[in-house]
């Protein structure tokens, strides 16, 4: 059973950096995607990155240049990158799993099978 948990929320001056970590486990297959998504109070769940695991990735337009996703196959991890953090930005980051190299192309929640519980992204002005 695949299991997926974040970590390295936390609160932030706009301007600042966060990196956060997504440890996966539990998966049998080559092949795999992990994405990034956020939702701030009162707002619908947007993706934001997303990487396979042969390190492609892509971007919300909101983040481009700002943040980046990156894996470490050895220790079955991926990791989301913020710098230049603004107020915008303050949510719950969650972490989703699929198999597929090709499911990273998808940035709709609806496309991801496996969810983390969350870690909270806040930044202040």
């Amino acid at each position: 059973q695949v299991r997926v948990v974040e970590s390295g929320g936390g609160s932030v001056q706009e301007g600042g950096s966060l990196r956060l970590s997504c440890a996966t486990s539990g998966h049998t297959y080559a092949f795999w995607s992990v994405a990034w998504f956020r939702q701030a109070p009162g707002k619908e769940r947007e993706g934001v990155a997303s990487i396979n695991d042969d390190g492609i990735t892509r971007y919300a337009d909101s983040v481009k240049g700002r943040f980046t996703a990156s894996q470490d196959t050895a220790k079955d991890t991926v990791s989301l990158q913020m710098n230049d953090l603004k107020s915008e930005d303050t949510a719950k980051y969650y972490c989703a799993f699929r198999y597929g190299r090709e499911s990273y192309r998808r940035l709709d929640s609806g496309s991801w099978d496996i969810w983390g519980q969350g870690t909270q992204v806040t930044v202040s002005s």
